[in-house]
């Protein structure tokens, strides 16, 4: 079977994963939007303009100028209303930024934790300050610098710090229960573990214990919350999802099952055939077999 599914992969994608950080500037002519994994990257934009920005159950409209801090792991979207939009934005791994074993994660900041406050608004004067800021990255990024990975993390480090000093935006809507909302986070980051597209990137949030882990809550109250709002157990979602990948990888790669296993999280490919039998009662290699 030669039908493996394939993905175009763009310059600033490749750039991106092999750098593990991109600075670039946004414009109301299209540029403010680049494809790239949110399995993986942080996200820091100071944009000015009209917007409405919806993150995990909250909306915030955006009039002037706001500094925006995204985790991959907390859904959000981004909707533009104002024909003149520019600013900049930051893209960068965890492991990009931290520097020892020391650095706290990301996770447990107040910008990027799921309880926390992720947009700031900006005044004149500190939007200059932070346009200097991010105008130094992306010039630095172009450089032979030896040291510019360090100077570009301290840059980052200095946006945190500067956005620490300010108050964060308090009117923020709030549409659910909070069971709900962490509910329609679950299934969010659930749902952005997939498609697998790579053998060497395997799924990394395997358990409902991953998924409270990133979440930053504890793996009980994730459990009750979903349960209560979905009927089924957090583990069961997450089930359900594996089979379903499974499926669609045996259908449309030619990868091996060994490599399929190892893809979806499985210590050995003993466990991938028990788990999978359990939920469709045939093995892989039968499946594989009888659907094509």
């Amino acid at each position: 079977m030669s039908n493996q599914r394939t993905h175009s992969v763009s310059e600033f994608n490749t750039d991106l994963k092999l750098k593990g950080f991109n600075v670039f500037p946004i414009e109301s002519d299209g540029n403010a939007t680049r494809i790239y994994s949110r399995k993986d990257f942080y996200k820091i934009c100071l944009t000015t303009g009209k917007s409405i920005i919806h993150y995990a159950d909250r909306s915030y409209e955006a009039n002037d100028t706001v500094l925006f801090f995204g985790n991959p792991h907390i859904p959000y979207s981004w909707e533009t209303i104002s024909t003149t939009y520019v600013g900049y934005t930051c893209l960068f791994s965890e492991d990009f930024l931290k520097l020892s074993d020391r650095s706290e994660s990301l996770q447990n900041s107040p910008f990027f934790k799921l309880s926390g406050t992720p947009i700031l608004t900006i005044s004149p004067s500190q939007r200059e300050f932070l346009n200097t800021i991010f105008q130094k990255m992306i010039e630095e990024q172009q450089t032979t610098y030896s040291y510019k990975d360090d100077l570009i993390r301290n840059y980052i480090h200095l946006i945190i710090h500067e956005a620490l000093k300010l108050e964060p935006s308090q009117n923020f809507d709030h549409h659910t229960t909070a069971t709900s909302r962490i509910t329609s986070v679950f299934l969010e980051l659930l749902e952005r573990q997939f498609p697998i597209e790579t053998i060497d990137r395997p799924l990394q949030l395997t358990t409902a214990q991953d998924y409270a882990r990133s979440l930053n809550v504890h793996v009980n109250y994730l459990n009750r919350a979903v349960n209560e709002v979905t009927g089924k157990s957090t583990t069961a979602h997450i089930a359900e999802r594996v089979i379903s990948e499974a499926r669609a990888l045996l259908l449309h790669t030619d990868w091996n099952i060994s490599d399929v296993a190892y893809a979806l999280g499985f210590a050995y490919p003993s466990y991938f055939n028990n788990f999978f039998k359990k939920f469709t009662g045939t093995n892989p290699r039968n499946f594989r077999k009888v659907e094509v």
